[in-house]
């Protein structure tokens, strides 16, 4: 649908950094047929660390760019604060956004890429100095001021990319995927140094990212979509152990969460040599067993809760990973790092009743029952 784009004039100094409450209702996006964000509706607090979280081509990019204002909303509301930003053009949001591929000029300095944005609005020179040194402080680059681009290593330059958002003083930052580019070594320091930033300055930020680890590591909470439809929202800890479905389940963890697909008869869960008595009714025909690899153990065959095959066992340097076949299904535990078991071995798998969680495998939603302690 067409939209008219509001304009508004710029103000004459940089706004102070005073976190808002950005709350998103009811947004859609369509390119021609694909519905690529369909009802989505969150309200991220102020100074909160929202990180939207998906597979590659979920919807949360073109979710970030509509609160940017770089795409139009077909339909829905964003309002910054108390002021409804859904038609105003990018520049009026008081929106800072740190790209993935950093956007440096790259025949300008450190110094005159941070403070473009303060040039832009015909800040003083005197002033415009002052917040270049004090915004790339916190990023710990203003003894680089005078160096260009290509005279940084990929790290520095996105510290340049986030001292430039930051000297803005915005209302709220939105990041796409600014780590994705380095290395993992890198990428771990970097998550560290945001989320540190981001506490100290307490500004409203809305991250974008398919890397659970940077989800579980940097947010408050997180939002979980897949398809551009909100599968659940909460803490880290929240979705973690408490995953509404089985796409939140299998999409968070490293190695994600065991699933065994079965049948459940006369209050049992069976599936291939799995014969598990449940507690709570069930009326779907179609279950899945799921239960994550940290809170399994292997014990002796006939010891657990059922036996499997052992495939292989891989010493990491801090645990065992032991991968596992029963049927067509393929399991992960970890164990010890001085864990020791022989290819094809018969063994058991054991768990707690309170981390093994039952879905319904056709609607894929998490059902209110569990395994029960008894055989």
């Amino acid at each position: 649908m067409s939209t008219n784009v509001i304009d508004r004039p710029s103000t004459a100094t940089p706004a102070a950094l005073t976190p808002k409450r950005l709350t998103i209702s009811n947004l859609n996006k369509s390119f021609g047929a694909v519905h690529v964000v369909k009802n989505l509706s969150i309200d991220v607090e102020p100074g909160e660390f929202l990180v939207l979280l998906g597979p590659s081509g979920c919807g949360k990019t073109t979710a970030l760019r509509m609160i940017a204002g770089l795409e139009e909303v077909d339909d829905g509301s964003i309002v910054l604060g108390d002021t409804d930003m859904t038609h105003v053009l990018p520049k009026y949001r008081d929106i800072a956004m740190v790209f993935q591929s950093y956007a440096l000029y790259p025949h300008k300095t450190v110094a005159e890429n941070i403070g473009f944005p303060l040039k832009v609005r015909g800040i003083e020179p005197g002033a415009r100095e002052e917040a270049v040194r004090d915004a790339a402080a916190q990023v710990h680059m203003e003894t680089l001021l005078d160096r260009f681009p290509r005279q940084l290593s990929g790290g520095q330059r996105q510290r340049v990319a986030l001292a430039r958002a930051i000297v803005r003083r915005p209302a709220a930052f939105l990041m796409d995927e600014p780590l994705s580019n380095l290395d993992a070594k890198l990428r771990g320091f970097m998550r560290a140094e945001l989320k540190h930033m981001q506490h100290e300055l307490g500004v409203t930020t809305v991250y974008v990212t398919h890397d659970q680890i940077e989800a579980m590591t940097l947010a408050h909470r997180v939002a979980i979509i897949d398809h551009g439809v909100l599968q659940q929202l909460g803490t880290p800890k929240d979705v973690y152990n408490n995953p509404a479905n089985l796409f939140v389940a299998g999409f968070m963890g490293s190695p994600p969460m065991n699933f065994v697909e079965g049948t459940m008869n006369n209050g049992r869960f069976r599936a291939h040599q799995v014969d598990l008595a449940v507690e709570g009714g069930v009326t779907a025909s179609d279950v899945t067993l799921g239960f994550r690899p940290e809170d399994a153990v292997v014990v002796d065959p006939g010891q657990g809760r059922f036996d499997a095959r052992v495939y292989t066992a891989e010493m990491t340097g801090e645990q065992t990973l032991v991968t596992l076949k029963i049927g067509e299904d393929t399991l992960a535990v970890k164990m010890p790092k001085d864990f020791e078991v022989d290819y094809d071995a018969t063994v058991g798998i054991g768990f707690a009743i309170d981390h093994g969680f039952l879905f319904d495998t056709t609607t894929g939603k998490r059902l209110d029952a569990r395994i029960a302690d008894a055989a």
